[in-house]
């Protein structure tokens, strides 16, 4: 499938921004303008239009509980990845405060996460967080040592937005549950989703956060997967909608289109995505025989196939990434969220690395959309941007 028109070299788009959204399947903008059209029903009226409404909605929780191996009825729909978060995180410790008011995460969370866990301590509640190795990935021994009889709830990212690790679920899960049956384990898997399988059920998960625009879904439209039985507490007060989790007017067009999006990827790709992995180390392949390029996170083989964070020496990551714009190549200082506040990132911070590494650092995130052709056009063009910016610097 292509996206992106090539008129001439100079106009070409090489997106390679897909930590931060996606472009939107034409499929699933095409499904999307039909429902605001014909079905714009409220699902929760009782006459045709509403029941109509409904139908679609329940279709794509079907999907998104297809995907995941789960009943439909343990999908609860939000506005995306960042109220999933903090449903998942606030709802569940406000629900089981009488258990312990302990919870523990790790430094290098998104900030939906971190900031909910803020709040939470201003609350009254005790946080602890455990540390990462210099990939990101989370130290088990450390974790479990600070697993306490008050403890309720771990939480931590499943893949890094920012540097793509991927923690290794089945030995954090089992090991947490074996010991501590009674704690419960939220997974923000809104980088992970349709890229890497996921079956929360069969790993002893209790919730789980997704989003819709990672996955070439519309924005505004996102998922909690909740353990049946799990108990958690609303944010919202309101109507009964999502079985009185999260109250409100559902957005059915963004929910539907969600559904839309992860029907494709299990149709396409059975929720894995080939290629991806490829793309990304071919990629920095074309960098290294002739740029100084350090990798920040996993190994190149390891961790997300999706995302590639790199620091160039002596260059500046603002510098170098509207260089690469006025080429037509879109990436990232790294999270989205916070790319535009002057503070250095959190999470490669967490990692120890010195200031000269992370003022340098750059996240490429690749999708099902790009191309070998673009990522050699983008690759070129990276290691001109760099080449000049040095020249102007010496």
């Amino acid at each position: 499938m292509k996206w992106f028109p090539f008129k001439t070299p100079m106009e070409r788009e090489v997106y390679l921004d897909n930590s931060a959204t996606t472009p939107v399947f034409p499929e699933v903008l095409e499904y999307i303008y039909n429902i605001q059209l014909y079905n714009y029903g409220n699902p929760s009226s009782l006459h045709l239009k509403g029941i109509e409404a409904e139908k679609e909605m329940e279709a794509a929780r079907k999907s998104i509980a297809a995907i995941l191996r789960c009943s439909p009825r343990e999908i609860v729909f939000t506005s995306g990845g960042t109220e999933s978060n903090n449903l998942a995180i606030k709802g569940l410790s406000s629900r089981n405060q009488r258990r312990g008011k302990h919870l523990i995460t790790t430094p290098i969370e998104h900030p939906s996460a971190l900031n909910s866990f803020k709040q939470l301590e201003h609350d009254g509640f005790a946080v602890s967080y455990v540390p990462v190795a210099y990939d990101g990935a989370i130290d088990l021994d450390r974790l479990l040592a600070l697993v306490n009889s008050h403890t309720i709830l771990v939480s931590f990212i499943h893949v890094n937005n920012e540097i793509g690790t991927t923690q290794d679920l089945s030995s954090i899960v089992n090991a947490l549950k074996e010991k501590f049956p009674q704690v419960l384990v939220h997974l923000d898997c809104v980088q992970s989703l349709g890229k890497i399988k996921l079956h929360p059920g069969e790993l002893g998960l209790d919730a789980l956060s997704m989003s819709s625009h990672k996955i070439h879904g519309p924005k505004g439209a996102g998922a909690l997967w909740i353990r049946e039985g799990a108990n958690i507490l609303p944010l919202f007060n309101g109507g009964d909608q999502e079985q009185e989790i999260r109250p409100g007017t559902e957005n059915v067009p963004g929910i539907v289109g969600f559904g839309k999006a992860v029907q494709y990827y299990i149709d396409h790709y059975e929720g894995e995505i080939p290629g991806l992995q490829e793309l990304k180390i071919e990629f920095m392949e074309k960098l290294t025989p002739f740029l100084e390029v350090k990798i920040n996170g996993p190994a190149l083989e390891e961790g997300a196939p999706h995302i590639l964070n790199l620091s160039f020496p002596g260059i500046q990551s603002e510098v170098l990434i509207r260089s690469l714009e006025e080429q037509g190549v879109y990436c990232s200082p790294g999270s989205a969220c916070h790319s535009r506040k002057p503070q250095p990132s959190h999470v490669l911070n967490a990692l120890g690395l010195p200031k000269e590494r992370i003022d340098s650092a750059i996240r490429f995130s690749f999708s099902v959309l790009n191309t070998r052709e673009e990522i050699d056009y983008a690759a070129k063009k990276v290691v001109s941007c760099v080449n000049e910016l040095s020249a102007l610097m010496n």
